[in-house]
């Protein structure tokens, strides 16, 4: 009889198992990529996997979950660098192209899951709305700090940016939102238009 797994190889396997799982479905999409796929990435019996998720829809919850916690702390820690509060808005589309010249961006994660399963999968459909929620908060916070306008727009600003980066190819598709924001801030808090914030 097999020795039982000791809960400190449960948590390696449970983080190797969401990185390859993780790392397939951003490359390839969640419905292309069979458990036998992920398996092979992750190196460990389907008897394993299934004993971390019973199903592929919880990984794929806990994958989009896992990479909101990393996605908005990496965000925050780039964002939080800066001192004024203008420049912490700025910054939002500062770090975003940076993450559109990444070799492996293929648009949002959260999008793609919705895309592909939104309509289908209540857990899923819920995960992504967490994410898009949390993602408007942070926003709402620095937006707040820096001037006396609504969060919203600089919100779709950043979504839209996203988006067209991800279907033209091209990263510098975010400056013109980077700008529109610009201007959201500059005209609430009647700030010289010419001082960029690079």
């Amino acid at each position: 009889m097999p020795a039982p797994i000791s809960a400190e190889q449960k948590t390696r396997d449970r983080a190797a198992l969401l990185d390859a799982a993780e790392a397939l479905f951003y490359a390839r999409g969640i419905q292309t990529v069979g458990m036998d796929a992920v398996r092979a990435a992750a190196e460990m019996p389907l008897k394993r996997i299934y004993g971390q998720f019973p199903t592929k829809e919880e990984l794929v919850v806990a994958v989009l979950h896992r990479r909101d916690q990393r996605w908005r702390a990496s965000l925050a820690e780039y964002v939080e660098r800066h001192g004024d509060p203008r420049e912490r808005v700025l910054a939002i589309f500062d770090w975003l192209e940076r993450w559109f010249t990444e070799p492996d961006f293929r648009g949002c994660a959260w999008i793609n899951a919705y895309g592909e399963l939104g309509s289908t999968s209540p857990a899923i459909l819920a995960e992504v709305r967490a994410h898009k929620q949390a993602f408007h908060d942070q926003i709402a916070a620095w937006v707040q700090a820096a001037a006396p306008v609504p969060a919203e727009p600089v919100t779709l600003l950043a979504e839209g940016a996203i988006v067209t980066a991800a279907i033209t190819g091209d990263p510098t598709a975010v400056r013109p939102a980077r700008n529109a924001a610009k201007s959201l801030i500059d005209d609430a808090t009647n700030r010289d238009p010419e001082d960029d914030g690079r």
